[in-house]
């Protein structure tokens, strides 16, 4: 009877009965999952019966295991793709924070000229899904050794780029170093936009070089954002697939990603669940290294409550030429790929730039035989609108759930702080983060392909997309909702209680209207998020759930560009408009602070 009590008791605050209930979904949602995965790692599928004998259909087995890390294709299936993946991380890191780093000193160290333009600009290949730089390359240097037509600089100059060149590692580590280049901008950009200069002035008074200020105070200054900075882009570019898939396919250069989508999908699937597993344990390690650091950062003083007046450095002469230099870099990096898409969306025969050869029907024809086998053009074409459709139903879905799921959490942890259950829900609500997009969706493959119990077979339903997605960008939404509502004082709901006002009217009416802005970030970054998202969602796709990012990659595998090209825009249109709505709703940009 006293447990009851006591029960009843617990149960009657609302932020008790959050903890519990979201406690328990997202063990089943997120905890469970990975254990199915390990589990259909020992697994005989269905597929794989052909090749291990004498076995049946769910019988458990050693064999993934043994041919994936000892077999004789195992340097093909998994060492090598291994290797190619960690090669491509490594260098995509140092191309990011060269970059990056070098555009954040400019930004906030120098008298460059166009601060707030080159700000913009150079977080706009981010905004943008990681895959159109990758179409941007392959618009513009494609060649046609691989097959096809040439892209735009053989048409402009006549030279044929080499395989290397257009192909495989080199495109995909610059494409990808240009993507993540503003994670270094950004971290980097404001430690150097907050230094003290105290410090640099100490430095000059006592007659020290630009060069030895540089070397013994900003970089030390600047290393844990650097460090931080590289397990970041290291665990981002090791998940990256539609790059890879875009750049390396037409040389059949494989990364554990792609490895992971092609024998998930083919007649290996219990290789693709190991391939997520190992995915998912350096996912893991790599972000909880960063975790470490950005705690170790905590008690790196850089502001102080002295001199804020930052020395800029005079590049005198060279103030134009660099200026108009950057200015021309970011406007090649973000704003040509732009041109390059709608050029080629508008081409009758590829490779041919002449004006005849322009047309619209990609956009509003209605189909030929001689064309893509009659598919008619993108605005015209049933399956690319409900494609659309099952985006924008996808992303405003996925962005309430994960949402509201976000204000929940940060209320209930803010409230009980410190707490094991809070802890632990305000832990497992980020551990989605740590998962790469591309084993998390074939984590949820594994675990809702079949029926388990009263839950039925989600394979193949809207059901899952919209699971996958609100669980993957619930990191997002959970730490908007926990910073809004460390920002409100207690004694705000308090006098709201005192008077008995309830739980469901002080949210609505008070704590909600007061963090709005906050809030809405919660709901809008998940929105973007999975607009643009291809990697989550493409093992779960079936025809009738096709989105935007998958159709894309459909047409694209099947050569036909234009279609895809113009896919793209349509998707850079939403994704930009919607980071606008959000600068325009919430005043936040992921730059603010930075530039000017």
């Amino acid at each position: 009877m006293k447990l009851l009590n006591r029960t009843k008791s617990y149960l009657r605050k609302p932020e008790h009965v959050i903890l519990l209930g979201l406690s328990i979904i997202l063990v089943y949602l997120i905890l469970l999952p990975l254990f199915s995965v390990v589990n259909d790692t020992f697994l005989v599928h269905s597929s794989e019966l052909r090749r291990i004998r004498g076995a049946e259909a769910g019988d458990y087995t050693f064999y993934h295991w043994i041919n994936i890390f000892t077999g004789k294709f195992s340097q093909n299936l998994f060492y090598k793709p291994l290797i190619n993946t960690i090669l491509v991380a490594l260098v995509t890191v140092l191309i990011s924070l060269g970059i990056g780093g070098t555009f954040a000193w400019l930004v906030t160290r120098t008298d460059i000229k166009y601060k707030n333009i080159i700000s913009g600009l150079f977080i706009l290949p981010y905004i943008m899904p990681s895959w159109t730089l990758a179409m941007a390359w392959l618009n513009f240097f494609k060649n046609s050794n691989v097959g096809g037509a040439p892209g735009l600089f053989t048409a402009l100059t006549g030279i044929g780029t080499a395989n290397w060149f257009a192909y495989g590692f080199f495109p995909i580590t610059i494409v990808l170093g240009m993507h993540y280049a503003p994670f270094a901008y950004i971290l980097i950009g404001g430690i150097l936009r907050n230094m003290d200069a105290n410090l640099e002035e100490a430095a000059q008074i006592l007659k020290a070089t630009r060069f030895q200020i540089l070397r013994k105070i900003t970089i030390p200054i600047v290393l844990p954002a650097v460090l931080s900075t590289f397990l970041l882009v290291f665990s981002s570019a090791i998940s990256a697939f539609a790059v890879p898939a875009f750049l390396g396919t037409p040389v059949r250069f494989q990364v554990l990603t792609t490895q992971l989508f092609r024998t998930i999908n083919g007649t290996s699937p219990g290789y693709g669940y190991l391939i997520a597993l190992v995915m998912i344990i350096i996912g893991s390690l790599i972000l909880t290294i960063n975790q470490m650091i950005i705690g170790n950062r905590k008690t790196f003083t850089t502001i102080t409550g002295k001199s804020s007046n930052i020395s800029l450095v005079k590049l005198k002469r060279l103030r134009n030429p660099v200026s108009g230099f950057v200015m021309m870099m970011l406007l090649v990096i973000s704003i040509f790929p732009l041109i390059t898409f709608s050029i080629e969306s508008f081409l009758m025969e590829e490779g041919n730039y002449a004006l005849d050869n322009f047309t619209s029907v990609f956009w509003i024809g209605e189909g030929s035989p001689d064309i893509a086998n009659g598919e008619p053009g993108i605005l015209r074409n049933k399956y690319v609108l409900k494609g659309l459709w099952n985006s924008f139903s996808l992303s405003v879905l996925v962005s309430i759930i994960a949402g509201t799921a976000g204000i929940l959490i940060g209320y209930a942890v803010v409230k009980k702080r410190g707490t094991f259950t809070a802890n632990s829900l305000d832990k497992l609500s980020f551990f989605p983060y740590l998962i790469p997009s591309m084993a998390f969706g074939a984590i949820y493959l594994s675990m809702f392909a079949i029926s388990r119990g009263i839950i039925p077979s989600l394979y193949g339903s809207f059901t899952i997309l919209i699971l996958i997605g609100s669980v993957k960008y619930l990191p997002f939404a959970s730490r908007a909702g926990i910073n809004a509502v460390f920002q409100l004082g207690n004694e705000i709901e308090e006098a709201a209680i005192i008077f008995g006002v309830s739980w469901w009217k002080r949210m609505a009416l008070i704590i909600i209207p007061i963090q709005k802005a906050s809030f809405m970030s919660g709901f809008l970054l998940p929105f973007i998020s999975s607009m643009r998202e291809l990697s989550l969602f493409i093992l779960l796709v079936t025809p009738s759930t096709n989105l935007l990012t998958t159709m894309l990659f459909q047409y694209n595998e099947k050569g036909w560009d234009q279609y895809a090209n113009s896919i793209i825009l349509l998707i850079v249109l939403i994704a930009i408009s919607s980071t606008f709505l959000i600068n325009k709703i919430t005043g936040a940009s992921i730059d603010k602070g930075i530039g000017g």
